[in-house]
């Protein structure tokens, strides 16, 4: 496996890379679901093809400044899953390495970042924009896979993709999951024994105002009710947010008449969790 710490370097292994090349960024601590990228980033570009991940826990993407010291960074431990995993390319740069220091440019979305995560993590998504448009145009991918549990993400990376003519292909991975339902994430390790007990209500809150559907449900209000409900009898769970949006426009909806998206995100102590189902009606 090549590996690669800045632009240069990284410009020099990928001219002497088959294509096509198929990217999975990361912020690292990587895990099963992060691996499961991989695989179908191999699957993308054949055997014969290159399969790179990126691993940088990019500064400008967190809102709250404890959050961002305390994500864990095990670089050594990340590599080796990567050539487990069978990955072709790692790009690992330092923050000096992918931002001037008098940088002046960001990458705004101003629709679908309005609600869900960017109504409560002001610059999350400038942040993810940024860094993900410099990724791209460092790898020159043919295609990129990302996870579906960052689900305003993916509509977000398609949206900018879309509309700033980027020639990236954007594959989409649906969540992978712990057995007892818990949506993998970097985060997990975070939890205190007590709060990872917990945690997997999120999933059954979701899939239990989900059921109303079976029932001739269709007014968002019940949904929400629902699922608020079950995340409160948590001694431990705080909501963040809890909505139901269009699941093209991320806007809310007070009826589900298309596709349609519940999604929250929940803390436990400072461990912040996402998770989403889709509601067809």
């Amino acid at each position: 496996m090549r590996i690669a710490a800045t632009a240069p370097e990284l410009r020099r292994e990928i001219a002497a890379l088959p294509r096509p090349l198929v990217l999975v960024p990361t912020m690292g601590a990587l895990h099963e679901g992060h691996l499961a990228l991989v695989r179908r980033a191999r699957e993308k570009a054949g055997p014969a093809g290159t399969v790179a991940v990126s691993i940088f826990v990019n500064p400008i993407q967190f809102d709250r400044p404890g959050d961002l010291a305390a994500y864990p960074k095990p670089l050594e431990d990340d590599l080796a899953k990567c050539r487990d995993a069978g990955v072709d390319l790692a790009f690992t740069p330092e923050s000096g390495a992918m931002y001037f220091p008098d940088r002046s440019i960001t990458v705004t979305e101003s629709l679908l970042s309005t609600h869900l995560c960017g109504a409560t993590r002001p610059g999350h998504f400038d942040g993810v924009c940024t860094v993900v448009l410099k990724l791209f145009n460092l790898f020159q991918a043919d295609a990129a896979v990302f996870g579906e549990k960052d689900v305003q993400q993916l509509a977000i990376l398609r949206r900018m993709v879309r509309d700033l003519d980027v020639p990236v292909e954007i594959i989409g991975y649906p969540t992978v999951r712990e057995a007892d339902g818990l949506a993998m994430s970097s985060r997990n390790v975070r939890l205190t024994p007590e709060h990872r007990a917990d945690a997997p209500r999120i999933r059954r809150a979701l899939e239990g105002a989900r059921s109303l559907l079976q029932f001739g449900e269709r007014a968002a209000a019940p949904f929400l009710a629902a699922a608020r409900k079950h995340l409160e009898e948590s001694p431990f769970a705080q909501i963040d947010y809890l909505e139901l949006v269009d699941a093209e426009t991320l806007q809310p909806v007070g009826q589900i008449r298309k596709p349609a998206v519940l999604a929250t995100a929940v803390f436990y102590g400072e461990v912040r969790l996402i998770d989403h189902v889709t509601l067809l009606p």
